[in-house]
């Protein structure tokens, strides 16, 4: 008896045949539909900056979600490239790349020393590093601006990389990550006579490959859309990143007019480096995720 009942459970009409069919596929075209409709909301946005950056000042103010320009113009671009833009744009380039190199090196060396070297005080110093993981980056605006002021490096070229060249975040990610490496491994390069940092550089570290690209990505994006503490380290214009230049043309930095479509010709440039350096590294950085969720 129990079996036929289960034969009769197993092809009912609600999970098998034609009706089953049309409810899952029926099911599936609502999902694709939701993901749709998300998909356009979110990009929604991005083909307002797109339109804008073609439209007359006038045009953008009154028809601001219009997605034809009346009259199509680049005046936005030229006037966009008659400013300090491109020394904006190579202040900013400098800038980041001085700190996603500093802080794949510092924070790969402290997140080894964290986990693999034994000191006094090791467990007090990764406490610490947490604890300054929960303070908001602004409280940290003034007591900055201080250290630079009395460092004397105030509106010069280091204040803008040196005080971002490390980061808590890195060093917490790298230290996890090395903590998944057998230790099998640098023992064996001790043996053979390597030094710590030789067992550091050359085994250790190719082995994080993963991590060191999501420090890459993360350091990269972080310190290109950096605007605090750019505002605190100068007030010079000749090292004004766009972040901090950018936002003086909303505030009518090239004359009269909320400067719409030049803000958004500027904030459409400023996207193309972090996308581009995503779309490369994209393969690396969710491989580094499914690794880390393996082994977790």
């Amino acid at each position: 008896m129990s079996t036929t009942t289960r034969s009769r459970s197993a092809t009912s009409p609600s999970t098998s045949g034609p009706v089953g069919t049309r409810r899952r596929r029926g099911g599936q075209a609502v999902f694709y539909v939701l993901l749709v409709f998300f998909a356009l909301l979110y990009t929604y946005p991005f083909v307002i900056q797109l339109v804008t950056a073609f439209k007359t000042n006038p045009d953008a103010t009154n028809n601001a979600l219009s997605l034809v320009p009346d009259p199509v113009t680049t005046d936005a671009w030229v006037r966009l490239f008659d400013s300090d833009y491109p020394t904006w744009f190579l202040n900013s380039t400098i800038v980041t790349l001085c700190v996603t190199a500093g802080r794949v090196f510092f924070c790969s060396l402290a997140g080894y020393a964290l986990a693999r070297l034994r000191f006094t005080g090791r467990g007090a110093l990764f406490t610490g590093l947490l604890a300054i993981l929960a303070v908001p980056g602004i409280v940290l605006l003034i007591p900055k601006f201080l250290v630079l002021n009395y460092l004397g490096i105030y509106n010069t070229y280091p204040a803008l990389f040196v005080p971002l060249m490390v980061d808590a975040a890195g060093i917490f990610i790298m230290k996890q990550f090395f903590e998944t490496i057998p230790v099998s491994v640098e023992e064996a390069a001790r043996i053979d006579g390597a030094s710590v940092f030789r067992t550091f550089w050359s085994v250790v570290l190719p082995m994080a490959r993963p991590a060191l690209i999501t420090i890459t990505i993360l350091s990269f994006q972080g310190s290109w859309n950096e605007l605090g503490h750019f505002i605190i380290a100068t007030n010079d214009p000749g090292l004004y990143t766009l972040t901090r230049g950018v936002a003086g043309f909303t505030t009518g930095g090239l004359g009269s007019g909320n400067q719409y479509p030049i803000s958004m010709a500027a904030a459409l440039l400023m996207t193309i480096p972090t996308a581009l350096v995503f779309i490369v590294f994209q393969r690396y950085f969710t491989q580094g995720a499914n690794a880390g969720a393996e082994k977790g």
